[in-house]
């Protein structure tokens, strides 16, 4: 079932990509306490908003130096790998990823299942900053997470989690005081892989799996294996609905140059890669023997989605007007160089990639698993003219 958008998808701003760019800095500053547990989270829902969140759009501060990227000599030990793309090693099984300088050679990752969000760049410092308590069995955990648009004003993290009762979106803040924003999303042993991204700072668009449960994806009732959107400042954020019918691992790619948002998931059907129109969804390409997609990311008209079970990445020439098509995937082998890859995401003409060898069986044993790298994506996409 498809539920058509109420508008056109409007396209992120470029002063809340600066502003997520120049928070890299201020999040390396973040003080390490402990963390909140579940019960804090739902008592803290009854109490209402943040009162120390500044208001969105009010007086900025001065931007932070952008951090120190210049590579240094390799040093020793167990966690320095000598593959020249990798920028984070040794962490855990990882959820979401994302850059945090324009020129991607510092990155802040999830652990999925530690709950922690870390900080990293080439032989490091590597630092947590931030933490929530999470339910990491199966495929759950901290699974994805954003910046808020504002946060060199309200240093504030949103996070999509699994908990022992449901999925939710909640906000961190300084000190790790965890707010639930939206809670009951459906939990399932499998199935909870989703994705989130800021369109503005009042809208948060949420990506759900399907929690296990095909048939939730298509009732109306749920919020499993659907998209949806939020305004996350407001007391009681009610979804607007995008599109349903979503199966498990749903990633959201959407076009840094246009604004065009594409998602991948495996559903009933298949593995797929859609595009988000005004009135609903368009299959681009659906993978039949369904290889288990687990991320994709969109540089500079190629879209790559990563197939961890299979060690490869697939690149497709994004749908133009002109060629509404995509292009047959171009497939690159990563097994030797990275393993197997889950989330992606995007910087300049090139990616982000979180590798999960910890949770694929036959994965290579590296001893600096799992790791953050830069994938410069296959050698050229298909020319279809």
């Amino acid at each position: 079932m498809l539920l058509p958008l109420a508008g056109p998808m409007p396209r992120t701003s470029s002063r809340v990509r600066a502003l997520t760019a120049a928070a890299a800095a201020a999040l390396l500053a973040l003080p390490l306490t402990g963390c909140a547990d579940f019960s804090d989270q739902d008592r803290s829902r009854q109490a209402g908003p943040f009162s120390s969140v500044p208001e969105r759009g009010g007086p900025g501060q001065d931007q932070p130096p952008p951090p120190d990227t210049e590579e240094t000599d390799p040093p020793k030990g167990p966690c320095v790998d000598p593959n020249p793309a990798v920028i984070a090693t040794c962490l855990g099984t990882t959820g979401g990823v994302r850059p945090a300088d324009p020129a991607g050679k510092t990155t802040y990752v999830a652990e999925r299942r530690t709950g922690k969000i870390i900080i990293s760049k080439r032989y490091g410092p590597q630092r947590e900053v931030a933490a929530v308590p999470v339910d990491g069995g199966g495929d759950g955990g901290l699974i994805d997470f954003e910046l808020s648009p504002t946060y060199l004003q309200d240093q504030m993290i949103y996070a999509l989690i699994t908990t022992g009762e449901d999925n939710r979106i909640v906000r961190i803040a300084p000190g790790n005081s965890v707010k639930p924003i939206l809670t009951g999303i459906p939990k399932g042993a499998t199935g909870n892989m989703g994705s989130i991204s800021f369109v503005s700072p009042s809208e948060l668009r949420v990506a759900t799996g399907n929690a296990g449960n095909p048939g939730a994806a298509n009732d109306p009732s749920s919020l499993a294996g659907k998209i949806f959107s939020i305004d996350p400042d407001a007391p009681a954020p009610r979804p607007t609905m995008i599109a349903a019918g979503f199966g498990s691992n749903v990633a959201l790619c959407p076009d840094p140059l246009s604004g065009t948002l594409f998602v991948a998931d495996s559903g009933p059907a298949g593995d797929r890669l859609q595009q988000v129109e005004a009135g609903g969804l368009r299959l681009l390409w659906s993978w039949a023997d369904r290889p288990g997609v687990t991320g994709c990311a969109v540089t500079e008209g190629v879209i790559s989605v990563s197939i961890a079970s299979k060690f490869r990445i697939d690149s497709l020439t994004a749908p133009t007007n002109a060629n509404p098509t995509v292009s047959e995937p171009q497939a690159s082998d990563v097994k030797e160089q990275f393993g197997a890859v889950g989330r992606m995401s995007t910087f300049g003409a090139a990616a982000q990639i979180a590798t999960i060898n910890k949770s694929v069986p036959g994965a290579p044993p590296t001893t600096t698993n799992d790791r953050v790298a830069i994938f410069a994506g296959s050698a050229s996409a298909e020319d279809r003219t």
